[in-house]
């Protein structure tokens, strides 16, 4: 600590002494105060009603879960749906309401263990994966099973 001490002490005795100037802040917008004020415009141009973006949605929701169980839950407005094994109830709920246009009321996500399978004398272990089941809100629908 001593020699960085001693440099800078030599630095200051270097430097003559000199009037500090503040230059006066620059005037603003009143209308806008905060960066989200600032670039709410931009994301409303960037984003209209007609163009439909679903960058990483169809990468976190795999594919739904056409079983007995997902099919009475479907009746009660929960659906199911295989997701990426890293994404969360957040990232899950945005792809959701970007594929299908409905705002889930919840989401539930499970980590599902791969089973261990055998071959004759080879044994091994299917991947690891994880579901999601999405609750939607009342008198809300989606339809699943077009191509059953």
């Amino acid at each position: 600590m001593g020699i960085f001490k001693k440099a800078d002490e030599k630095k200051d005795e270097k430097k003559p002494a000199s009037k500090k100037t503040t230059k006066p802040a620059k005037k603003t917008d009143a209308k806008k105060d905060s960066m989200k004020d600032l670039y709410a415009s931009e994301k409303e141009t960037k984003k209209s009603s007609k163009d439909k973006v679903y960058g990483n949605a169809y990468k976190i929701l795999i594919n739904p879960l056409i079983t007995e169980k997902a099919s009475l839950e479907g009746s009660m407005g929960k659906y199911t749906f295989e997701v990426a094994i890293d994404s969360n109830k957040v990232e899950i709920a945005k792809a959701f309401e970007e594929v299908y246009g409905i705002k889930p009321t919840a989401v539930n996500s499970i980590k599902m263990e791969g089973k261990k399978v055998r071959h004759g004398k080879t044994s091994g272990k299917r991947k690891n994966w994880k579901k999601a089941v999405i609750t939607l809100p009342k008198g809300k629908t989606i339809n699943l099973y077009e191509g059953v």
